[in-house]
């Protein structure tokens, strides 16, 4: 059996396709570009890469960047100050303040001061707690893109065994709370989990968030499962590599002689990130702007 390989970039084109049309519509009814505001905190080397990322992805979607670059001791009341003021700006319908924030910030602290209506990145008390209640809510980007390509690939997901290893805030605990929602029977394993490989031999879909090197094995994979690897990892470099391979949290090549299908590690999960904070980006603006936008529109 060899698994199909699920194109995680394919699907994120398609997502910036249908945000284009929905940013360009959005421009012409409110007469202002749908505006995402990101705040960047020191001089994190990734982190200035995500960030240029997310600004050309989002001018390419036809909406407004607003980038906020501060210096590394940018002290509390500062970042909380351009926070509330990005709160109050009309023309800002998002905000994502670039994680981890330096050492000597209370990330909860700066968190919980987004308005929950410009969370798009899901991850004030605020929409962690409307996401628990069934409530609308911005979710974050990660596990809202593998719920989406699991209801583009299986329709209804009623019934389906799910097991979300990992248990993070920003991924494995959404992620079970969204494929509950989903009307998945929902295990949430970690690493200490016992017995690990029972648990997820009997798993309809297997969500992977767990950040350890090919740590699943193939053979601990039901047949014909889904399979979604949200983890990416560096190996050491091997003899003659300067850098080593990004691997997944799932052993791939193990696991394509076991499941139905499976994404990559890279050009798999993390590839649709950026697409789907754009999707979120642009449903507040309507949102915030009191435009109705039809519940299949994205």
């Amino acid at each position: 059996m060899s698994a199909e390989i699920i194109d995680g970039k394919a699907f994120a084109a398609d997502l910036r396709a249908k945000v284009g049309t929905l940013a360009a519509e959005f421009e012409k009814r409110a007469g202002r570009r749908a505006g995402l505001a990101v705040v960047l905190v020191g001089q994190d080397a990734a982190s200035q890469v995500y960030v240029a990322a997310k600004g050309k992805a989002t001018l390419a979607a036809g909406m407004a960047s607003f980038e906020h670059r501060l210096p590394a001791d940018t002290d509390q009341d500062t970042l909380i100050a351009l926070i509330q003021r990005l709160n109050e700006d009309p023309t800002v319908d998002g905000i994502l303040t670039q994680l981890p924030l330096p050492k000597h910030l209370d990330e909860k602290t700066v968190i919980a001061a987004i308005d929950p209506d410009k969370d798009v990145d899901g991850i004030t008390p605020v929409n962690a707690g409307r996401l628990v209640l069934g409530m609308d809510a911005p979710v974050s980007c990660t596990p809202l893109g593998c719920l989406m390509i699991l209801r583009q690939r299986l329709g209804d997901l009623s019934g389906l065994d799910a097991v979300v290893v990992g248990r993070s805030i920003l991924f494995g605990k959404p992620m079970a709370q969204l494929l509950l929602a989903a009307n998945c029977t929902v295990t949430m394993a970690h690493s200490r989990t016992r017995n690990l490989p029972e648990v997820l031999r009997r798993a309809d879909i297997v969500v992977a968030a767990i950040g350890q090197p090919e740590f699943i094995r193939g053979d601990w994979l039901k047949p014909g499962a889904i399979v979604l690897d949200g983890g990416i990892n560096r190996l050491p470099p091997r003899e003659g590599e300067e850098k080593g391979r990004l691997v997944g949290d799932v052993a791939f090549e193990e696991a394509l002689d076991h499941v139905g299908a499976i994404t990559p590690v890279p050009g798999g999960v993390g590839a649709t990130t950026i697409a789907v904070l754009l999707r979120n980006a642009i449903v507040a603006a309507y949102a915030n702007a009191d435009i109705p936008l039809g519940k299949d529109s994205i």
